[in-house]
């Protein structure tokens, strides 16, 4: 049969390169449930509980695997190392004789993903999060949503009736499973900005702050530990409130971010932004603007957020660029969405602030500096 159409405008070679890409696009979700698979095995923990390598059989025997499901097994990880969430190296036996055996280890990736066995799970549960059926399932519809302007504001509404915060308070299960990725995520957070000089200066000249949102108090629990000068208080809805710890760390505040921010000389809105619009945005902001001190007595609002387009302009790799466009369309599903520069600069000039500082030391993501 004769090619037709574009085909005839390519050479082989790129008909059969475009046709590989094409697959591991469509096969994407593959890689997703992979991920999940293994965080659910507990394979990251298994590697590393195993001095940092194992093999097959010793994966299937710490997971306590069905010997049936050994090749299964291998397949799995064959996907799990091609995407480098694992790494293999091929070892000769003792004996040197018989086949090299296939020995998997950790990357920086999947070191994210092995936690301490107590109090954290590295990166896990904010993984789970990602990949949750429910969270996933709207966008079967996302084309549907764009053609239809009767539809609800979000394809995640579209989907299941209700948004996911409607949804997450009448399930107890999904409500703990955002609760325990959004912990992770503060971890994993806080533990940078205490690692980078850039990012710890920010809270160096503070003497109180407020976390908006801060639910449970990760973060301003470690930034009060950091920083014995700066005294921490959350700020969150009473059912949130409710029930973090009493343990007099952190000073719990149950109320409303748009109605009213305590006094502090920083508040603080980490992974907040993104979920509002621009002209609820702006009625944060000017809440925020109102618990301040002027720039000159040291007050700001330190906002943790993506700058989208950032790692495009300082010419950085294209991973964290896709990472930002992949992740934005995710919060598009519940009617969220990161920002570019140009964007944020809009929000802080209508709130009435003066100028802005983005400090680019979360990788992904920016701490932004807003000055009243």
């Amino acid at each position: 049969m004769a090619l037709t159409g574009d085909y005839k405008l390519i050479s082989t070679e790129d008909m059969l390169q475009g046709h590989a890409e094409l697959c591991i696009h469509a096969y994407g979700f593959v890689k997703s449930m992979a991920l999940k698979c293994a965080i659910e095995l507990g394979i990251p923990g298994a590697i590393h509980g195993n001095g940092g390598g194992a093999s097959l059989g010793e994966l299937a025997t710490i997971i306590a695997l069905p010997l049936s499901r050994l090749p299964r097994l291998r397949r799995l990880m064959r996907v799990l190392t091609v995407s480098g969430v694992f790494s293999v190296e091929h070892q000769q036996p003792d004996d040197s004789v018989g086949c090299a055996v296939a020995v998997y280890g950790l990357t920086s990736a999947s070191r994210l993903l092995v936690g301490d066995g107590e109090t954290s799970s590295g990166l896990s549960s904010l993984v789970s999060l990602m990949v949750d059926p429910n969270l996933t399932a709207p966008f079967s519809g996302m084309s549907a949503w764009f053609m239809d302007d009767e539809q609800p504001r979000s394809f995640f509404e579209m989907h299941h009736g209700e948004d996911m915060w409607d949804m997450a308070a009448r399930e107890a299960a999904l409500s703990r499973t955002i609760g325990d990725g959004m912990t992770d995520d503060s971890r994993f957070v806080v533990e940078v900005i205490l690692r980078e000089g850039r990012a710890r200066d920010v809270f160096s000249g503070v003497r109180s702050m407020v976390d908006v949102g801060g639910g449970t108090g990760t973060i301003a629990k470690a930034i009060a530990a950091a920083f014995p000068h700066v005294e921490c208080s959350v700020l969150d809805l009473p059912h949130v409130v409710a029930e973090a710890p009493a343990d007099g760390e952190v000073r719990f505040i149950a109320g409303d971010m748009f109605d009213h921010i305590p006094p502090a000389d920083a508040v603080l809105l980490k992974s907040v932004m993104h979920d509002w619009r621009d002209d609820e945005c702006v009625k944060i902001l000017r809440r925020c603007k109102e618990a301040i001190p002027s720039r000159e007595a040291g007050g700001k609002v330190i906002i943790i957020n993506m700058v989208v387009g950032s790692e495009k302009s300082k010419g950085n790799s294209t991973k964290k660029e896709e990472a930002q466009a992949l992740y934005d369309l995710f919060l598009m599903a519940f009617e969220g969405g990161e920002r570019e520069e140009h964007e944020w600069e809009k929000i802080f000039l209508e709130a009435g602030f003066s100028g802005y500082n983005i400090i680019p030391a979360l990788g992904i993501r920016s701490i932004i500096e807003v000055y009243p």
